[in-house]
């Protein structure tokens, strides 16, 4: 008797457990760019590898061109749990944890090349447990997003050209290094009303990588694209510290490989766009100035090098080094 009750105990615990193990667990990817820009192409095939490589138990739903929020929003949405997984700069993520935002200091990266051998070594490792140790989540993606460039309605060829222009920049405190270093000034707005600010002169400037520009249509209410390639920008892609903890080990790794994955073919797509699109403009009439970049990168060397940096000294040489 006592062993038919056992059984029938068990059976039950099976029926109860089956909806649970079966169950559909739905998370929120939040970012601020466009439906056809690589990072949100990428990750709906992310969202689709997930779907398939945990036979549906995960649903990935990405919410684009800051539906869920600007930048700053989607980074307080982590820790507030009202979302799963962001894109972000370096400089948003550097708020938390300020020597991750070296990855977009002017003139750190001589290239994409060095910034790809920076993405494979110790040393971007090192700053992501140093952001994971201080906030609590977890990065499990790193994009390139390009060279930012510099757009106006007027010629810039030397830093003194940029004196007393209203440059729009990213929300982020890192991002007024370049523009004070040339003696711009720098003019916080968010990422979706940026075409706005430029039509109606609310700002004189901006700066982004080529893609972006192409993305958001910039060049219709610029005159000229100016090659600064000021700061070699990139984005992580960062789980939420309250729902990796929930994760089950196997399925961790399942989420971070596609994830790093999707980041590794995002930065194919961008690195890609980024050397067909110097030509692309021009051949559309769209004024692309190519300049002398030494002396933008010695303006900049004050402000990099200084003891009140974001990073360490150490940590630029580091960077330097990096072959």
């Amino acid at each position: 008797m006592i062993r038919r009750s056992l059984a029938v105990l068990a059976l039950a615990a099976v029926a109860l457990a089956a909806p649970y193990a079966n169950a559909q667990t739905k998370l929120k990817w939040a970012h601020v760019y466009e439906v056809a820009e690589p990072y949100h192409t990428q990750a709906l095939w992310a969202a689709e590898e997930v779907k398939k490589r945990t036979n549906g138990r995960y649903l990935i739903e990405v919410f684009p061109a800051s539906t869920l929020g600007k930048e700053t929003d989607i980074n307080q949405a982590l820790s507030l749990g009202t979302v799963d997984i962001i894109y972000t700069g370096m400089a948003f993520a550097g708020r938390s944890f300020p020597p991750m935002s070296i990855a977009s200091g002017p003139f750190i990266f001589r290239g994409f090349d060095h910034w790809q051998a920076f993405r494979d070594g110790p040393v971007f490792r090192e700053v992501a447990k140093g952001y994971e140790d201080k906030s609590g989540h977890k990065i499990v993606g790193y994009t390139y997003y390009g060279q930012r460039h510099l757009t106006a309605n007027k010629m810039v060829q030397k830093p003194e050209d940029m004196k007393g222009m209203k440059l729009r920049v990213p929300d982020a405190p890192l991002f007024v290094m370049f523009p004070r270093a040339v003696g711009a000034n720098p003019t916080p707005i968010a990422f979706a009303e940026v075409y706005l600010a430029l039509q109606n002169g609310t700002v004189d400037a901006q700066e982004n990588p080529l893609p972006t520009i192409e993305a958001k249509k910039f060049y219709e209410v610029q005159k000229y694209i100016m090659l600064t390639g000021h700061i070699t920008e990139s984005l992580v892609t960062i789980v939420a510290g309250d729902t990796w903890k929930k994760l089950a080990e196997a399925d961790r790794k399942i989420i971070s490989d596609t994830l790093w994955e999707a980041s590794t073919r995002a930065t194919k797509d961008i690195a890609e766009a980024e050397n067909k699109l110097v030509t692309d403009f021009t051949k559309r009439g769209i004024n692309v100035v190519k300049v002398d970049r030494g002396p933008f990168i010695q303006a900049v060397q004050k402000a990099v090098t200084a003891p009140d940096a974001p990073w360490p000294k150490d940590l630029y040489d580091r960077v330097q080094a990096i072959k």
